[in-house]
């Protein structure tokens, strides 16, 4: 039984650690844009379809970011809202498993 509880707390020990693992901070660059749209809604142009995205289709906000052509939703939705069509740099953690972002910081980026 010992060896049991042993192995267990072990295990669990293990899962807790590849989790923190898993989440990683960061600074990412990139346009936001809606979920529905992504990738479809990297310009400035796009910024009124995304607000109507997100109002009446129940999108997210989220960041769409050209280099690897990846869409990661913000956990800021006001301040997202903010910069919607704009070409941004975030910085927070982010969540691979749940493609989000905890953001800590939003803002313009540099031209």
């Amino acid at each position: 039984m010992r060896k049991l509880a042993s192995r267990v707390l072990m295990g669990a020990l293990l899962v807790g650690l590849a989790s923190l693992a898993v989440a990683a901070d960061g600074s990412w660059t990139g346009w936001v844009t809606d979920t529905a749209c992504a990738a479809k809604g990297n310009s400035a142009a796009h910024a009124d379809c995304a607000v109507k995205c997100v109002k009446d289709k129940g999108a997210k906000w989220a960041l769409y970011n050209e280099s690897d052509k990846s869409v990661w939703v913000l956990s800021d939705q006001d301040g997202a809202a903010k910069m919607a069509g704009k070409m941004v740099t975030v910085k927070g953690t982010a969540d691979p498993a749940t493609k989000s972002i905890k953001v800590a910081s939003m803002e313009e980026a540099k031209k």
